[in-house]
């Protein structure tokens, strides 16, 4: 019979902090709430095994999953997870010390960026059904991606400002000042382009 959770975990350590803003490792743990296998959480998000594995695997070690058991699955033997609490609470304290004050808006903006990408790709997904609608007309919208080398962590944030001021002010110039009109999602990403192996995938050794 699977262990009754807590209803909150008050995430008084550093690595635990960090790996809640990983916004995989966070939904793993929603995912968790009932003991479940790696490959049944893989199956539910469409995730290989070994991804979920790998990730599981830091939850585990950070404390904030454990292992309740195992079951055999044909000539394996699956080794069951769940979530130590239901909700996860960073301390004031922990968000206040010097050692993960500067971590912690670092791996937020990451986690940030990984919605948004989810977001946009929902959002996509939605338009392009409307699309194909019987007497629905184009629907309007734009993508442009670029790879800029910086030479310094100060032409980094010098560009990163200047990049942030020009889309502010375009948005200023054309947004409706009485909020009529349609609504349109604008989204702004700069981020370092990660090298790729061929590894990626299977040994998640590496990943975000």
């Amino acid at each position: 019979m699977p262990t009754p959770l807590p209803d909150q975990l008050l995430v008084e350590s550093p690595e635990q902090a960090l790996a809640l803003l990983n916004p995989l490792r966070a939904e793993l743990l929603s995912r968790l709430e009932q003991p479940a296998s790696a490959s049944e959480v893989a199956r539910s998000l469409g995730e290989t095994p070994q991804r979920i594995n790998y990730h599981i695997k830091a939850l585990e070690k950070a404390g904030l999953v454990r292992r309740t058991g195992s079951r055999q699955v044909k000539n394996l033997v699956e080794v069951l997870y769940q979530a130590v609490a239901r909700t996860f609470v960073i301390s004031d304290a922990l968000a206040a010390s010097a050692g993960v004050r500067g971590k912690l808006p670092e791996q937020g903006a990451l986690a940030g960026l990984a919605r948004t990408a989810e977001a946009m790709r929902r959002d996509a997904l939605l338009l392009l059904e409307r699309a194909e609608s019987p007497g629905e007309a184009d629907v309007p919208s734009a993508v442009l991606t670029s790879t800029v080398r910086l030479a310094s962590e100060a032409d980094r944030q010098a560009f990163v400002r200047d990049y942030l001021a020009a889309v502010e002010e375009v948005v200023r110039r054309y947004a409706s000042p009485d909020e009529s009109g349609e609504a349109y999602t604008a989204a702004l990403a700069v981020y370092p382009r990660p090298e790729r192996t061929e590894a990626q995938g299977k040994d998640e050794g590496a990943d975000e």
